[in-house]
């Protein structure tokens, strides 16, 4: 990836050897490890058994996750934050591990509306849930610093599955609990 950041700031007409960009491919490289780390990352691993037994059926909710991600499009970050619902059938998950889901799905290249559905399937497999909501919510700097430069736009996706998609009165409370 070194080179490749060198060939790119090459190509855009700047000189690699000049001395502030001299280390910046270096930089640039471990900056896209770390941003696209969830593709060597796995759902088995980022819950590390974190999954305990209770008779809870009351609705969890987990809202403000922050997250960075990057789309497929334009390689540019989507900013914003993740609310997180579900009804436990027989157990519950480690909170922490909401926000690692998250983050695994989040450091990937996608479309906020596929990363909305991940996150909600991820979240459904480990729980066994009798439902499961996600709202994302994020600011796109594709729309914002290029295009049409709309800088106050949010966009917002949902994923609702079981009981969520099913009964509204149990998705218009997750809603209203998020806000």
């Amino acid at each position: 990836m070194k080179n490749l950041f060198k060939t790119l700031i090459e190509k855009i007409g700047e000189d690699p050897n000049r001395s502030g960009l001299l280390d910046t491919p270096m930089r640039a490289a471990k900056a896209w490890e770390f941003l696209t780390a969830g593709y060597h990352q796995n759902l088995t691993d980022i819950v590390n058994n974190a999954t305990f037994t209770s008779s809870c059926k009351d609705m969890v909710i987990v809202k403000n996750i922050e997250f960075y991600s990057l789309c497929e499009h334009h390689l540019l970050p989507f900013i914003g934050k993740c609310h997180v619902g579900y009804i436990p059938r027989n157990k519950v998950l480690g909170v922490s591990k909401i926000a690692r889901i998250t983050e695994l799905y989040a450091r990937r290249l996608q479309i906020q509306e596929t990363l909305t559905h991940q996150i909600a399937v991820a979240i459904e497999e480990v729980t066994d849930a009798i439902g499961v909501g996600v709202v994302m919510e994020a600011k796109h700097l594709c729309m914002m610093m290029r295009g049409v430069e709309k800088q106050n736009s949010e966009m917002t996706t949902s994923a609702m599955l079981g009981t969520f998609r099913d009964k509204p009165q149990t998705r218009s409370e997750f809603l209203s609990l998020i806000r």
